[in-house]
């Protein structure tokens, strides 16, 4: 979505809802210019296993040393899908969210979220060139945000059931006999989220190229219409729709579940626990997100919120993240800056399989089925 500068735009969020902001003199608020002494606490919106303090385990800590230096605490709610982030910053009261690529064009364009001024986030240049300016945070050159970390939504399965990789999507939107000898129905889950929608149209690009899917994001109403048709037909073999990372590693491990979207942190805690789990990007590529730390128009505690956004930054700090949750920094220098990460992380977590991931966005564009259909019809899918 191309915005243009000092002028006003709009976004269609759901049926009854048009999110309008506008740029330039006429509305969009100036960044902060100069820092202060911080207010004592800083409050995130964040994914699983985004900011850790060593409660799960020890060695996973990037919040401790952050407050001991800055006195800012670290408040951190857990939210489960973009749209429920979307809908907690637009209720106010908190700082800062890591916002994946299909909220963050959407609080841009409600003005949820304000410029950050990149002067007051010294690390700001050393974020990888691929991210600085991506248009997920970046409208006309204002940023909006602080990059944190990307990486692919994966295909997470149960190696007794699959002691080959999976190769294809086929295996969670078609029925099937596994390679155990049984049907794939009621052991898959698919992610409950209306951006969902979008890894079905990537699977139909690939296995039905006469539709002519070119971006999975954006699609004619025909297109559409054909990817509902096939998620329509995944509901017979859905037991759950997840979004709750506990719930889906518990349904891995006593529910029978043995295939699914998932992200990397699930897969990574999974074989910690020394789990048969292992994780692919099967033969039609994946969907993915890249994740922008973004200020909330309102925020309480903006001089917290830059400091959080400049430790974000440190190299270690990005390391120690992406090993955790089996991301790729944002940050290059942090392939080699994490004892935790190790030299090979990058390389493991797909460093350099930026070009082949679909990176979750805001559907929008003239001709395009607009997001609040994507919602509705995805609703109606679930509800079956």
């Amino acid at each position: 979505m191309k915005l243009k500068p000092f002028a006003c735009f709009s976004l269609l969020v759901t049926a009854s809802l048009v999110l309008t902001a506008c740029g330039g003199s006429g509305g969009a608020q100036e960044p902060i210019q100069a820092l202060g002494a911080g207010e004592g606490q800083v409050d995130i919106i964040a994914w699983a296993g985004y900011i850790e303090r060593g409660e799960t385990d020890p060695t996973y800590d990037w919040v401790t040393a952050f407050e001991s230096a800055t006195g800012c605490v670290v408040n951190v709610k857990t939210a489960a899908t973009s749209d429920e982030m979307v809908s907690l910053m637009n209720a106010g009261g908190f700082d800062l969210v890591t916002a994946s690529g299909d909220a963050s064009n959407r609080l841009i364009a409600g003005g949820t979220v304000q410029p950050v001024n990149i002067d007051l986030i010294p690390s700001y240049n050393t974020v990888d060139e691929r991210l600085q300016n991506a248009p997920w945070h970046t409208v006309d050159g204002v940023h909006y945000g602080a990059p944190y970390q990307w990486g692919a939504n994966v295909l997470m399965y149960n190696t007794e059931v699959f002691p080959e990789a999976p190769t294809s999507w086929n295996v969670v939107f078609e029925e099937m006999t596994l390679p155990d000898g049984a049907s794939n129905k009621g052991r898959v889950q698919a992610y409950d989220g209306a951006i969902y929608i979008a890894d079905a149209a990537l699977y139909l690009k690939s296995h039905n190229p006469e539709l002519g899917i070119d971006d999975p994001y954006q699609l004619t109403q025909a297109q559409f219409d054909a990817t509902v048709e096939l998620l329509t037909g995944q509901r017979e073999l859905v037991s759950r729709y997840w979004h709750d990372v506990v719930v889906q590693m518990e349904d891995f491990t006593s529910e029978g579940i043995v295939a699914s979207s998932s992200w990397p942190y699930q897969v990574n805690l999974l074989q910690f626990e020394g789990k048969p789990i292992a994780s692919v990007v099967p033969s039609e590529g994946a969907t993915g997100w890249a994740d922008t730390t973004m200020l909330h128009v309102n925020a309480p505690h903006p001089n917290c919120a830059y400091m959080w956004m400049e430790h974000s930054l440190d190299p270690q700090v990005q390391g120690d993240v992406a090993a955790w949750f089996g991301s790729v920094p944002a940050v290059p220098a942090a392939c080699t800056a994490s004892e935790l990460l190790t030299d090979a992380g990058c390389a493991t977590n797909g460093f350099d399989n930026f070009d082949q991931i679909a990176f979750w966005k805001t559907p929008s564009g003239t001709g395009f089925v607009p997001y609040s259909q994507w919602v509705e019809a995805y609703n109606e899918i679930k509800g079956q």
